[in-house]
């Protein structure tokens, strides 16, 4: 059972709202199933979903462990960067989803990785992302890391958390850029009112910096390369929205309606740089731009010719 411990900072807050704001990997409705059981305690005693907190409450979240679920391996082909005994990076393809979740028990990247290693993955983060150490989108396409061993995961989440490890996407953004590099320094946390989205405007948001430099420029869009310090979700997007430059494709934070036929945002996880777990060498890999980018960048070349 895993109890997650937080201290208030503000008062007048909801409590159904402060925990789904903090504990990003729980919906909203599972906060409140939490809150009818009584499984969340302020300061010794347990509340209703309409609590308002105040200033310095401790708060306790009681979260059961989950129902265990077979996660079966699949033959799904990968296209492996590199692969030694401790690590495995993958050129991740557009609309795979990375782990299993609601929806999305099979078919997943981590279907494929389990087949692939013979089970023989790191267990840190639990059954249903065994090896993962970081993130992408269903869409985003890239580099990922993989770990064989909790020794190798450890020591790389580690560097993860300490910012450490070099991830730099290119995309494609709506909007012609002023300046050709720039940084983006605002935090980022679940929107007020859509959960299903996250925004520069949340109350309680955490810090999140964006650099991003162009690449080349097509008047009406910019293809741009940017690197991350942290790490949020959907963090590229969510900051180049915020600036009046949406990813192009990304029917969440730009147009409903995209000139191209692209399937999602234009959005590549290319280089991923890590020193090594155990040989503690530095290792930069480089993912190829998928067929489709490839594709759109010749595109807006002869058009802005």
């Amino acid at each position: 059972m895993e109890e997650p411990n937080l201290t208030a900072t503000q008062s007048g807050e909801r409590i159904d709202r402060f925990l789904s704001i903090y504990l990003e990997d729980l919906s909203r409705s599972y906060i409140q199933k939490l809150l009818k059981e009584g499984a969340v305690m302020v300061n010794g005693n347990a509340v209703k979903s309409s609590y308002k907190i105040n200033a310095g409450d401790e708060i306790l979240v009681h979260i059961p462990d989950p129902e265990p679920m077979d996660i079966l391996p699949e033959d799904i082909p990968l296209d492996i960067l590199y692969e030694d005994g401790d690590i495995l990076v993958i050129n991740k393809p557009k609309g795979m989803v990375v782990h299993p979740s609601p929806g999305h028990y099979s078919h997943t990247l981590v279907n494929a990785v389990l087949y692939h290693c013979g089970g023989r993955l790191s267990g840190i983060n639990g059954v249903l992302r065994p090896g993962i150490v970081h993130r992408i989108d269903m869409d985003t396409t890239g580099s990922l890391l993989i770990c064989k061993n909790d020794r190798a995961h450890q020591i790389l989440a580690d560097e993860l958390k300490a910012h450490n490890i070099t991830r730099r996407y290119h995309a494609v953004v709506h909007g012609n850029l002023k300046e050709d590099t720039g940084t983006v320094n605002a935090p980022i946390g679940r929107h007020p009112v859509d959960r299903k989205k996250m925004s520069t405007k949340a109350p309680n948001g955490r810090a999140a910096v964006t650099h991003y430099r162009v690449l080349e420029r097509f008047g009406n869009y910019t293809y741009i390369e940017c690197e991350l310090e942290t790490g949020r979700t959907h963090q590229i997007r969510v900051h180049m929205a915020s600036i009046g430059h949406p990813i192009l494709g990304d029917a969440v934070y730009g147009p409903a309606k995209c000139p191209f036929k692209l399937e999602g945002q234009t959005l590549h996880a290319k280089i991923l740089g890590i020193v090594h777990p155990t040989t503690r060498k530095y290792m930069e890999f480089d993912a190829p731009l998928p067929e489709y980018f490839e594709t759109l960048l010749k595109r807006l070349r002869s058009m802005s010719a």
